[in-house]
């Protein structure tokens, strides 16, 4: 049995524009002027516990408790206004045989929340994994092989679905294949060529391609290994 990972953010739901919107207004507010180009390229990919000492990092000091709480709650205000699937996925979903799930830096309520906005959470139903829950964030290979592990699939049998390098990594640091896709609205021109360093192979650039894809993956993870 091969299993199907989804990121979430970036994959399933077009969220990094809003979310790093709104880091980089919180970014300048705190004194550090920044785009939300320069947010995406310096923090994607990366869980909560990972990103908030890059951001200290920058700011040269911690973020006071008032301003971290008005942006995450106007971050979930905002997706659930806002957020859209990626275009075609509900379509290319329905088109996978196999099992899936998600494994998402996010945090369970937002990831739970960008799915049942979208209409996506029917087809997940409670295989829903975050960073929250292992040691590691990415691009450590810890959040896949939970995934893996709970979905009763051995890791050489899984296709991670990754927008990040530090995803992609992520995926073949826990031995599996993965694919990386370029089609969410956050995406720059050198994006693909990042996903093929970190070893995603193919990149993708729309959902249409995500069914074959998958597919030509599997039948090679299918194929009877020699003794």
């Amino acid at each position: 049995m091969s299993l199907i990972i989804f990121d979430c953010d970036g994959v399933l739901v077009d969220s990094e524009p809003v979310a790093h919107g709104l880091l980089a207004q919180m970014m300048t507010d705190l004194g550090h002027p920044m785009t939300t180009a320069e947010s995406v390229q310096k923090f994607t990919g990366r869980n909560l516990a990972d990103t908030l000492p890059l951001i200290e990092g920058v700011l040269g000091r911690s973020i006071p408790d008032q301003i971290g709480e008005h942006y995450s709650r106007l971050l979930l205000e905002r997706l659930r206004r806002d957020l859209k699937p990626v275009a075609g996925v509900k379509e290319a979903i329905a088109m996978l045989r196999h099992p899936r799930c998600v494994a998402s830096s996010s945090s369970l309520e937002r990831i739970h929340l960008s799915l049942e906005v979208t209409g996506l959470a029917s087809l997940f139903g409670s295989n829903i994994f975050s960073a929250t829950q292992v040691p590691h964030g990415k691009p450590a290979p810890d959040l896949y092989l939970l995934a893996a592990k709970t979905m009763a699939v051995a890791p050489d049998d899984c296709v991670v679905i990754e927008d990040s390098a530090l995803g992609a990594a992520a995926g073949c640091a826990a031995g599996m294949k993965v694919i990386g896709f370029t089609g969410g609205a956050h995406v720059t021109g050198d994006a693909a060529r990042h996903l093929a360093a970190a070893g995603a192979s193919p990149v993708i650039f729309s959902m249409a391609e995500l069914p074959p894809a998958v597919e030509r993956l599997i039948s090679r993870l299918e194929t009877p290994r020699q003794p």
